[in-house]
């Protein structure tokens, strides 16, 4: 088992959100083991308290997808196969975390019960839409890098998706209550507003900086517009988020992102 399923389950003021140098000097150690596969030791704290590093997770995991976009590219493979490397190399990094938690939450938001969606979402078999939702997250961000195509668009455009997908998470999980006392989700701990807006502002003005204003803003507001259906969807079917609704949320966010980006560049 690996560390960030070694977590336990917090109440909503047994948080680690607490403000101090040493929380935020762990942040980013604490994200990337959480978040990814990456060989990163970090005290074991809530993930609450390190949701203002997310976004530097996204930096990353995008910027190693876009390299590996990039390299593919040099090497004369088509767009579509550069493509399917880059997020090759995303899933590997994480380990397919959000891909996993967005298959699951396909499957368990056709429950009948909010009981029965979580009990779905906790099998580890995948279903008829946790399929088909993998197939449309990779085939709609292929269809993305493959419109940008360049290797400096593509790989710019990756690491401000990524960025503003994983600033999205925290904001869920700060708007929502927990749908279970159990699991991931509600082992993470409530973050601090704070951390939250941190992250946001982050992403934000990284997606200003890399990209042009107008391009930035339009990615902004496509994740903003696809976490708002993500929360609104988990609300109404579930009463709150679990973990696999963070993944889900990620997913969706980059994919508006990207697509949006392709659409206007």
């Amino acid at each position: 088992m690996r560390e960030r399923d070694k977590l336990t389950p917090m109440s909503d003021k047994q948080d680690d959100s607490r403000p101090g140098p040493g929380r935020w000097l762990s942040a980013p150690a604490v994200a990337l083991m959480f978040l990814t596969r990456l060989p990163v030791r970090g005290p074991q704290v809530a993930l609450a308290g390190a949701v203002a590093a997310f976004p530097l997770v996204g930096i990353l995991v995008g910027a190693l997808g876009g390299g590996a976009f990039w390299l593919a590219a040099l090497a004369g493979l088509p767009l579509p196969a550069a493509a399917l490397i880059a997020l090759a190399a995303t899933a590997i990094s994480t380990g397919a975390l959000h891909e996993d938690g967005l298959a699951d939450a396909a499957d368990g938001l056709a429950g009948h019960t909010p009981e029965d969606s979580i009990r779905i979402m906790r099998d580890s078999r995948i279903g008829g839409y946790g399929v088909l939702a993998m197939i449309f997250s990779v085939g709609l961000r292929v269809s993305a890098l493959v419109a940008l195509a360049d290797p400096l668009t593509v790989f710019l455009a990756m690491i401000a998706a990524g960025a503003l997908s994983r600033a999205a998470m925290p904001a869920v999980m700060l708007a929502l209550p927990r749908a279970s006392a159990t699991g991931l989700g509600a082992a993470a701990g409530k973050p601090a507003a704070g951390d939250m807006l941190f992250g946001i502002a982050l992403a934000a003005f990284l997606a200003l900086v890399l990209l042009d204003p107008a391009r930035g803003l339009a990615a902004l507001a496509a994740a903003a517009i696809a976490t708002l259906f993500v929360a609104a969807l988990a609300r109404r079917r579930l009463g709150g988020y679990t973990g696999d609704i963070l993944g889900a949320v990620q997913q969706v966010a980059e994919i508006a992102a990207l697509l949006t980006l392709a659409a206007v560049t």
